[in-house]
């Protein structure tokens, strides 16, 4: 096929671009992720000439959690546009699909990463110290009960994406992390102008994805970090480590 009439890689396209394909694309199933806790499908997209690669997680595949309520795939959705509203950007591009195969759910761009790769090794680069203390910040503002170091993918350009956000944006405070390397460090202004925008306003896309509750915790989250601009320290009293840790 001659070059310019080759369809366009996924690495070439714009976050835009990528949105258009998850959002209106057709929907391949590929297989089945191993190792998830609840129905996790590899799938491929496409729309016209543009297609890539996506993880799909239905609604009708969620196992009850007892201190969960149900809709872990909207809060995928949610935590990508709150990464997009807040100018963190360290989530993959994430949309909810109706007319998905298995029921509504959320689409995730796939990243291609170096999969031996994970928090802890990615700690052992100096050069990843920004982007994982944004990612770290993240988490504070989302509320993320279950950061493992596998939820941290480095792709082919040394970007580090987050990924897995189904237990975040719960009412209480219930942050469980790996990343606790940070402990006691002013937040990056990064942080802070994130944190700024979120308890101004919460853009409607986010909004709609959220309960009432799930919104007043955030922002009441973002002003607590304006007000305490420290990474916290692990909470002995409470369980603040995931398992397994990767």
């Amino acid at each position: 096929m001659p070059e310019d009439e080759r369809p366009p890689a996924p690495a070439d396209l714009s976050a835009d671009e990528r949105l258009a394909v998850l959002a209106r694309g057709g929907i391949e199933v590929e297989g089945r992720m191993p190792w998830s806790s609840n129905a996790t499908f590899l799938v491929h997209v496409a729309l016209g000439q543009r297609s890539l690669r996506a993880i799909y997680k239905p609604g009708a595949g969620e196992r009850p959690l007892w201190d969960f309520p149900d809709g872990l795939y909207r809060r995928e959705a949610a935590a990508f546009e709150l990464a997009r509203a807040t100018g963190l950007d360290v989530v993959p591009e994430t949309i909810l699909r109706e007319d998905a195969p298995f029921g509504v759910g959320s689409l995730q761009r796939f990243v291609e990463a170096d999969f031996a790769q994970h928090y802890f090794t990615l700690l052992e680069e100096e050069a990843h110290g920004p982007a994982l203390r944004r990612l770290a910040g993240f988490d504070l503002l989302a509320n993320n009960a279950d950061r493992k170091g596998g939820h941290l993918l480095v792709d082919a350009d040394s970007a580090i994406w987050g990924i897995d956000h189904g237990l975040c944006f719960h009412e209480s405070w219930k942050l469980r992390t790996v990343m606790w390397d940070f402990a006691g460090e002013p937040l990056p202004d990064e942080v802070l102008e994130a944190a700024a925008r979120a308890a101004r306003r919460l853009p409607a896309p986010l909004a709609a994805l959220l309960s009432p509750g799930e919104r007043s915790a955030l922002r009441r989250r973002a002003t607590r970090l304006l007000d305490r601009p420290v990474f916290p320290c692990p909470d002995r009293e409470e369980r603040s480590y995931p398992w397994p840790l990767v």
